[in-house]
């Protein structure tokens, strides 16, 4: 099993320290989120300072860009990192679209799927020489001249993985991605009886191998080095948990616990801005069935009944205020935890 941590986006001048420690202790990927902070940036420096640690945003807004802007992107730092970034994008929702990005709302999987094979028409365009002739619904691109084309990376095309959730974002991933980055509102349960079939359907579609598929995340880990710190880490899952429960795209994993009255319950908490209130309302047994909690001398196989042989991949930290602290030993533990992926089929 993969570990990947967090870069500390607040400030850039803080990439370079972090992203050497990360690397040499062990884990596996550096993470870049899309909340507060750009997520591009950071992987620019960590790309130039670290060996060996892969580079993944998890994820950027996809509608966000135009699809040549992140094939600019990815291009550059497939270059800068020699051949390690991973490309995580995801659509977000519609209110994020339309008020916080202000671009145009229409149905997400077509066009996250028309996005994809515009990206790779691109790339592929730019390292094999081909005409550029992409038309799609949403996306046309047509244009490229020798001044606009760079150099040719010589390394494997960029990974795509998407982020997923419902039915047919989970077979979209399958369909057209080179992996599937989970919500950590999740559980085994829905792991086992949503994700992995819907996958299935999208990589026999594809004819993509699922060892060549990494499925990062799906859930929350919640450890420290004493109690103390677990029960902290805990409580701030519970607090997430209520928040993302409040919304009504991620209802589906309630729904299959038979949790539906909890969210429209944390829903109509969150409109009257009680924050405390919905927290306390998530009880001990969900928390435990979203999340892997214990201490570091104990967590190792925790993850492994928590996540083993479902996702491929840990995200030791989903917040960069507050990245893993895993020391190698542990992370040495979890990375020998069996798991289905065994590299990215990107050749060109």
């Amino acid at each position: 099993m993969r570990v990947f941590t967090t870069l500390p986006q607040g400030d850039l001048r803080k990439v370079p320290d972090a992203a050497k420690q990360a690397e040499k202790t062990g884990y596996d990927g550096l993470l870049t989120l899309e909340n507060r902070n750009e997520p591009f940036l950071g992987h620019a420096i960590a790309a130039v300072v670290t060996e060996r640690i892969d580079l993944a945003t998890s994820v950027a807004i996809a509608f966000a860009r135009s699809p040549m802007v992140v094939a600019n992107l990815g291009w550059d730092l497939q270059i800068a990192s020699r051949g390690r970034f991973v490309l995580g994008l995801g659509p977000q929702i519609r209110p994020h679209n339309e008020r916080r990005f202000s671009v145009p709302w229409s149905p997400p999987v077509p066009r996250l799927r028309e996005y994809v094979k515009a990206l790779r028409a691109i790339w592929t365009c730019w390292q094999k020489g081909e005409k550029l002739d992409f038309r799609g619904e949403h996306y046309t691109f047509t244009l490229m001249t020798p001044n606009f084309v760079p150099a040719s990376i010589g390394m494997p095309m960029v990974p795509i993985t998407l982020a997923g959730f419902g039915t047919y974002s989970l077979r979209l991933s399958g369909e057209v991605g080179d992996g599937l980055r989970l919500h950590p509102l999740c559980t085994r349960r829905y792991l086992e009886e949503v994700v992995e079939p819907r996958v299935a359907e999208g990589l026999e579609k594809s004819g993509k191998a699922r060892e060549n598929f990494e499925i990062s995340g799906g859930g929350f880990l919640a450890t420290g080095k004493d109690d103390e710190a677990v029960d902290k880490m805990a409580e701030w899952v519970r607090m997430r948990i209520a928040f993302y429960g409040s919304t009504p795209a991620y209802w589906p994993v309630l729904e299959l616990h038979g949790l539906g009255d909890l969210g429209r319950k944390l829903n109509a908490l969150s409109k009257e801005g009680k924050w405390d209130e919905m927290t306390t309302s998530i009880p001990d047994d969900f928390l435990h069935l979203c999340a892997a909690i214990g201490r570091h001398d104990e967590i190792a196989p925790i993850i492994e009944r928590r996540f083993g042989n479902a996702s491929d991949a840990l995200n030791a930290s989903v917040n960069q205020a507050t990245p893993s602290d895993m020391p190698p030993d542990l992370l040495q533990d979890i990375q020998r935890i069996p798991v289905k992926f065994r590299r990215f089929a990107t050749a060109w």
